[in-house]
């Protein structure tokens, strides 16, 4: 959420970043924000004004008692005041709840590199990696060469769970920890701290971490129970310091967990295979900062991901995200695509995210310096999503008898250099 005393002081800033997306619909927002706040501010001296009002008329009363004149017309005022206060208690809720919901749903303010634009199409490439690969074969897709190879059951899981969800098997199921265990040493080695967090949270936390109007569309929630499965380990790792005064910033998190979406839309889920799924491994990197560090961190985090990337030896580029495309809690966003052979095309595998303050501030997570009490800044970055990165394996790394070489760096880990069928 944004910070209401920003707005009061610089609401310049909120209507340049609203101006620069395009979207008079976001001033129009901004402008009714800024004067229900002023409203609610005089509504609360009101209030608080005929709340005072009970004592000054009992002093009133006893000054007209002990000098022997009536005190009819102060009881009438004094019977009525519990309903003026009243009334005015449920003025002032109504303007609160309005504040605090565009407070809420109203932008971060984007950074000033984010460049303008309608959708995801408008995105821009800021570099590329790597040399694209030309096969002497006909390329197969990643379900193709691993069904031949029986390394997957889609046909089983389809069956047991629906689409979305996949049984790996054998070596390649064996690749699949390889590249978590090789992620995990890497994030190691970069002096962030492990952590194993819970994969289900209450629906209030979560609901705090994520666009609203994504909730429905991608969050699966226990039926009966006020719980929800996660969707990545950022918002396990959020609700850790819930409610919290960190210390001793920077903390620098990561961690492994399973994920789970809906991925309910426009791209559906009937496709079929490892690329898009409703239940992953993701390794995520996290990082609590004070505000004068995050855009540090984020090139670091940014760093760390590439670097896996490179190692693997998949071909990859690291897009801007554009104003049409960027989440409302996110002042800035970059993705890494790596390069398919079946479809000639880059593909998002890792999302990068300064939010600066604005998750922290929804779920009062502050540090104390010099005695004031601030809001941290967060970011996070993928630093591995397994299925995705192994379609990229399989496809980059197929060779022609139809067997799957092992980058180089995973070999250590699987103690062999190709998977072959299985006997």
């Amino acid at each position: 959420m944004i910070d209401i005393y920003l707005v009061r002081e610089h609401p310049e800033l909120f209507e340049k970043s609203y101006t620069r997306m395009k979207r008079p619909e976001l001033l129009k927002q901004f402008k009714e924000l800024v004067e229900k706040d002023k409203q609610l501010r005089t509504i609360k001296i009101n209030l608080d004004s005929l709340r005072s009002q009970k004592n000054i008329l009992s002093q009133e009363i006893n000054s007209l008692r002990k000098a022997g004149k009536s005190i009819d017309a102060i009881l009438k005022k004094m019977k009525e005041l519990p309903e003026e206060v009243k009334k005015k208690e449920e003025e002032y809720a109504a303007f609160a709840e309005r504040v605090q919901e565009l407070l809420k749903t109203l932008p971060n303010i984007i950074h000033e590199k984010v460049p303008y634009g309608v959708s995801d199409k408008d995105n821009v490439e800021l570099k590329k990696w790597g040399k694209i690969k030309k096969f002497n074969f006909p390329v197969k897709s990643h379900v193709e060469v691993l069904e031949a190879l029986d390394a997957v059951n889609f046909d089983a899981s389809a069956r047991g769970t629906g689409h979305g969800f996949y049984y790996l098997k054998g070596d390649f199921a064996l690749l699949n920890q390889a590249l978590i265990r090789f992620v995990l040493d890497h994030m190691v080695k970069k002096k962030f701290t492990y952590i194993e967090p819970p994969l289900m949270l209450k629906k209030d936390l979560l609901f705090k971490s994520i666009d609203p109007k994504a909730f429905e569309q991608s969050v699966y929630c226990v039926e009966g129970e006020d719980m929800c499965l996660i969707g990545t380990s950022e918002y396990s790792l959020l609700a850790m310091y819930s409610d919290q005064i960190v210390t001793d910033l920077p903390k620098k998190y990561f961690s492994y967990t399973m994920c789970f979406r809906k991925e309910v839309g426009a791209h559906g889920i009937n496709e079929r295979g490892l690329w898009r799924t409703h239940q992953f491994n993701k390794v995520e990197q996290f990082i609590f900062c004070k505000p004068e560090e995050s855009w540090k961190f984020y090139d670091e985090l940014l760093k760390n991901t590439e670097e896996i990337f490179q190692a693997l030896e998949l071909p990859y580029r690291v897009i801007e995200i554009c104003t049409g495309d960027l989440a409302v809690w996110k002042a800035r966003s970059a993705d890494i695509e790596v390069w398919r052979p079946t479809t000639q095309a880059y593909g998002e595998v890792v999302s990068l995210s300064n939010c600066t303050d604005y998750q922290a501030r929804a779920l009062n997570i502050r540090y104390e310096e010099k005695g004031e009490r601030k809001v941290v800044h967060t970011l996070n970055n993928t630093a591995i999503a397994t299925s995705r990165a192994l379609v990229a394996i399989v496809e980059h790394y197929q060779q022609k008898d139809g067997s799957i070489a092992i980058p180089t760096v995973l070999q250590k880990y699987m103690g062999k250099k190709v998977i072959t069928k299985s006997n």
